[in-house]
């Protein structure tokens, strides 16, 4: 890479993602080879798996968000190494067919909401500033949060806290909501956070009581756990021998999911007892590289956000490997 390149694809950023250096080490695997950040945020694993890359690498970039695809933007080189595709990782498939590409060599996706969109008030994700009710990562799509809790009905609101929060207070918010809306219209974050508030009746020491409220309204106007799992198996239906799909979570939601896809693909099909097995049938041309990984003492120290973010490597498995493991 030219003193160019390795200057731009090292621009200092704001903030530093989460897990960096060692989804970026996991990641690459061919210098040369093809990859995608499934979720640029601004660019800070994008960035990295530049510098790594050689001549012949490529690397797309893939947001919902308007504002990172901005970023994305001023990050693209002239010669094509770099290019970026305005949507949800659930629209991989055609991302990646309209660029030609049949494989690719890694995908790394870096779930949740960015540290970015969090700071941002005016997006309304986060209970700790107040701002417009809104949630979406990408502002274009519709409803927002304020407009969804406006006409959604009591049980599909409170459905919707417990399944994505799991807040065993979902029904008593859910009735809360109801009632105030129809007195004002609830469309700031301070509104929401408040009502919650005061709708549930025992507190946690360390948690603020609108936190699960919050997450689950943004988990459900962003479809993000319904994304994921179209995601994932667009990944993996596109990695090359030896390719691997890694996943950053931040909650025991897009875990759990995470976990469940990676673990079915390693083992393979699961046959009943009794029924003969040949090698081929074992064989699920998937594994898991090492275990659940998490940030270490010093980076959750700089940022608070990693505390809870939980890694895992899945690899296609090549002909050859396969061939050296049944010898």
């Amino acid at each position: 890479m030219t003193s160019d390149r390795k200057q731009k694809a090292g621009a200092a950023l704001p903030h530093r993602s989460v897990l960096l250096d060692s989804a970026v080490e996991f990641l690459i695997n061919d210098p040369d080879g093809a990859y995608v950040d499934a979720t640029f945020g601004r660019g800070g694993h994008s960035r990295l798996i530049l510098r790594g890359l050689g001549e012949g690498g490529q690397l797309l970039g893939i947001d919902k968000d308007p504002e990172a695809i901005g970023v994305a933007r001023q990050l693209a080189d002239d010669d094509g190494r770099f290019s970026w595709f305005h949507g949800s990782f659930a629209d991989l498939e055609s991302a990646l067919s309209g660029r030609g590409w049949p494989q690719v060599n890694g995908v790394l996706m870096d779930l949740g909401v960015s540290s970015p969109q969090l700071d941002d008030a005016a997006r309304g994700f986060s209970f700790m500033r107040d701002g417009p009710l809104d949630m979406r990562m990408n502002p274009q799509q519709s409803p927002s949060a304020a407009e969804w809790l406006a006409q959604a009905d009591e049980k599909d609101i409170a459905n919707v806290i417990w399944r994505y929060g799991e807040e065993r207070f979902s029904r008593r918010i859910a009735r809360f909501i109801v009632s105030r809306r129809q007195e004002e219209a609830i469309e700031t974050t301070r509104q929401l956070a408040e009502l919650v508030a005061e709708a549930v009746p025992k507190k946690d020491k360390h948690k603020h009581p609108a936190t699960r409220t919050f997450q689950a309204i943004r988990i459900f106007i962003n479809r993000e756990l319904e994304d994921l799992e179209v995601g994932l198996q667009a990944a993996v239906d596109r990695l090359a021998p030896g390719g691997r799909l890694v996943v950053i979570s931040f909650h025991s939601l897009e875990d759990r999911v995470v976990k469940r896809f990676m673990r079915d693909l390693a083992r393979g099909p699961q046959l009943p007892r009794g029924i003969p097995v040949t090698a081929d049938q074992e064989a699920s041309g998937f594994r898991l590289i090492g275990k659940a990984a998490k940030a270490g003492a010093d980076e959750v120290r700089d940022n608070v956000r990693a505390r809870s973010a939980v890694m895992r490597v899945l690899e296609r498995v090549d002909s050859e490997s396969k061939s050296k493991g049944s010898a």
